[in-house]
């Protein structure tokens, strides 16, 4: 291989894109039992029947709301012992940064949220792990920038992460550039804002109090009667707030997208999060990663 260790390979066409975070076995298993917690967390009023203890208790939405923390915590803590390092670490309290200062700029106004842009984006770039991660961390840091603490805050950061989620297992990371990549994170934002909504909108339907009865929680009424006032009431007070929240979310990804997702794949190449360390021939206590990931450092 003489003369050639400076000479930069080709990514192999199969091979995965690289990505801070990888989601391991520990980590899956992790992440699908808190997704099925967190189910049950949102959606016990729909499900529970009149002889359920739940349906004849307040109990349920406080304790979801001690238990999702922990929850969130242990994930965010095994998907990080899979192997997040220094540089996805700095990457990851950039962006959370970055998310939490954008939130109050218009959380309080029609429902205008730049930061569900920028977790889209994120989360396509940056892969499903550490789009939960940063979801969820962002969240947390928003809360205590603003003064949102609350019961309501671990479900925020459980939705937020599924979000961002959600937009790391989009298609093609690899093949699709370009408009039809920002019309593809567009209309995921539209469904993501308005799905956002709507299931925190559980969270808080069966304790508020003081709502008309067509659109308040019944315990323990049928599925099908307790959905038709859940969406009467989601039309009635949230509809309009995620509008504004879905529609920012395109504007900023059409417009500032394409910037950014070079910006933050540029970025990427150059922390080389999936490159090997190899040792250089007669300096065995001298590191030194790869470029980019192909580019092997022995001399022959």
């Amino acid at each position: 291989m003489t003369g050639s260790a400076n000479r930069p390979l080709k990514r192999p066409p199969n091979r995965p894109p690289n990505r801070p975070v990888r989601i391991g076995p520990r980590a899956a298993a992790a992440l699908v039992l808190v997704t099925l917690i967190g189910i049950a967390a949102f959606g016990w009023p729909l499900l529970a029947d009149r002889q359920s203890g739940l349906a004849h208790s307040q109990d349920a939405p406080w304790l979801f709301a001690a238990l999702l923390p922990l929850l969130v915590a242990i994930v965010v803590a095994t998907i990080a012992d899979n192997g997040m390092d220094a540089k996805a670490v700095a990457m990851l309290g950039v962006l959370a940064a970055v998310g939490a200062a954008l939130r109050p700029l218009g959380a309080g106004t029609a429902g205008l949220e730049p930061m569900f842009f920028l977790m889209v984006l994120a989360g396509r770039v940056l892969g499903p792990g550490f789009g939960l991660v940063l979801g969820s961390v962002t969240m947390f840091a928003s809360a205590l920038l603003t003064g949102g603490v609350g019961p309501w805050m671990p479900f925020q950061m459980l939705t937020m992460g599924w979000f961002s989620l959600g937009a790391g297992l989009l298609p093609g990371p690899e093949r699709i550039r370009g408009r039809a990549e920002l019309l593809m994170l567009a209309a995921y934002g539209v469904v993501g804002a308005f799905a956002y909504g709507a299931v925190m909108n559980l969270q808080g339907w069966t304790i508020i109090p003081g709502l008309n009865d067509g659109i308040s929680f019944h315990a323990g009424e049928p599925l099908a009667a307790n959905l038709a006032r859940f969406v009467a009431y989601y039309l009635a007070t949230s509809l309009g707030w995620d509008l504004g929240r879905a529609v920012l979310t395109v504007v900023l990804t059409l417009t500032l997208g394409g910037t950014l997702l070079r910006a933050l794949r540029r970025a990427t190449r150059k922390a080389a999060f999936d490159a090997p360390v190899s040792f250089e021939s007669g300096d065995a206590d001298v590191r030194k990663p790869a470029t980019d990931g192909y580019v092997s450092g022995h001399r022959g």
